[in-house]
């Protein structure tokens, strides 16, 4: 849907960048906002890992949203955006002493501990600064998702979280140690979760769990849930916003709660896929022996997805409305994975026009590199432009 861009704009902007629809963004927000507001004790904390742009950052920042971040860097970008370090959760397999120190020092909300050995050093660490932390336990349920294998994280065999029959020994670990506060228990079974099933097999495990933690007299004040929602690659445009609504009542139909209890949230994806777009030029259109090639200046580099997941992104020629042809969308990368696409329908491209790789907004311009020493595409935002 060629309307949408500022295309003459975008005629004057160097190319590969990320184009990001701050209006769908703040209408993303809003939805979110009022879906958590029908249900008591929702929080909601965005996953930096998505898009840390600093005025992305800075947009979610003022919707009144926590962070969920997974590096020290992380932390100093949602500090630097304006996210209150009482908001942030740090989570993370391998925190290094300087990020645990970093989160001390702001005396983030919770660090989610993924290991005793872990949980030793932060215990440490915060004594040596007269300080106590706030612990959560990641805790791996062994619960699928239909997703992609390397986007699932909740099964035995993951590298994530506390092993499902180690929650009691970790619990009473942390009950020894004086630097710590116990504050609740972690999950996240995956990304790009369609299957509200999948949640709700998350929420029975849960249940069980808190059973089980209710014959011990163990009072957990924090339920965190991760996030995983999807959104759909497929159809942008028609669905620009994810099911909010059916997301957040799997929880509150299906997850049994305590008293007082809260439930933490980590989107990431479901907030800002949808508002942003890869820009790229068309190079060269090639004729190969059995199949036309669309070459662009933007590749792996600056989207690696495809490569990494195979995975799939609306791609549409914003400078065409002739009648379509069939290409192979593919990048300027010295790698034979440098292709964005295989055998779509494009309107006939010609050199210069710009191409638009569609749901962009998550795990793309934060996961660009410099290799072939390109350099790192730019972000802009409709508000600027």
């Amino acid at each position: 849907m060629k309307g949408i861009f500022p295309i003459d704009k975008f005629k004057t902007l160097a190319t590969p960048f990320y184009y990001y629809d701050t209006a769908l963004l703040r209408d993303t927000l809003r939805i979110i906002s009022e879906q958590l507001a029908k249900h008591e004790g929702f929080i909601m904390h965005y996953a930096v890992k998505a898009n840390a742009n600093p005025k992305i950052l800075g947009i979610i920042a003022q919707a009144g949203f926590g962070a969920d971040c997974v590096s020290g860097g992380e932390i100093r970008a949602a500090l630097n955006a304006g996210f209150p370090a009482s908001k942030i959760v740090y989570a993370g397999v391998g925190k290094s002493d300087w990020e645990i120190n970093l989160g001390l020092d702001n005396d983030i909300f919770c660090f989610n501990v993924e290991s005793i050995p872990e949980l030793e050093i932060i215990n440490e660490l915060a004594g040596e600064k007269g300080k106590k932390a706030n612990v959560a336990f990641r805790i791996n349920p062994d619960v699928g998702a239909h997703t992609h294998a390397n986007i699932t994280t909740g099964l035995a065999e993951n590298k994530f979280g506390i092993a499902l029959g180690d929650i009691e020994n970790v619990i009473e670990e942390a009950s020894k140690m004086e630097n710590i506060v116990f504050k609740g228990l972690h999950f996240h079974i995956g990304s790009q979760i369609l299957d509200m099933g999948d949640f709700e097999a998350l929420c029975n495990r849960i249940n069980d769990i808190q059973n089980f933690m209710d014959k011990r007299h163990v009072k957990i004040e924090n339920i965190n849930v991760g996030g995983g929602l999807g959104v759909s690659y497929d159809h942008p445009n028609r669905q620009p916003v994810p099911d909010f609504a059916a997301y957040f009542d799997t929880y509150a139909n299906h997850l049994h709660l305590r008293q007082g209890q809260s439930v933490h949230f980590e989107l990431g994806r479901a907030v800002v896929a949808q508002m942003g777009s890869l820009i790229t030029k068309t190079l060269y259109v090639k004729q190969g022996t059995h199949k036309k090639f669309c070459i662009v200046d933007g590749g792996m580099t600056d989207l690696i997805r495809p490569a990494l997941y195979h995975a799939f992104h609306k791609i549409e020629n914003i400078s065409s409305d002739e009648e379509n042809e069939t290409y192979d969308v593919v990048g300027p990368i010295c790698e034979s994975s440098d292709v964005f696409a295989k055998a779509i329908d494009l309107n006939k491209c010609y050199r210069g026009d710009l191409i638009a790789l569609r749901s962009a907004g998550a795990y793309g311009e934060i996961m660009a590199s410099g290799y072939n020493c390109r350099p790192l595409p730019k972000g802009y935002t409709s508000d600027e432009l």
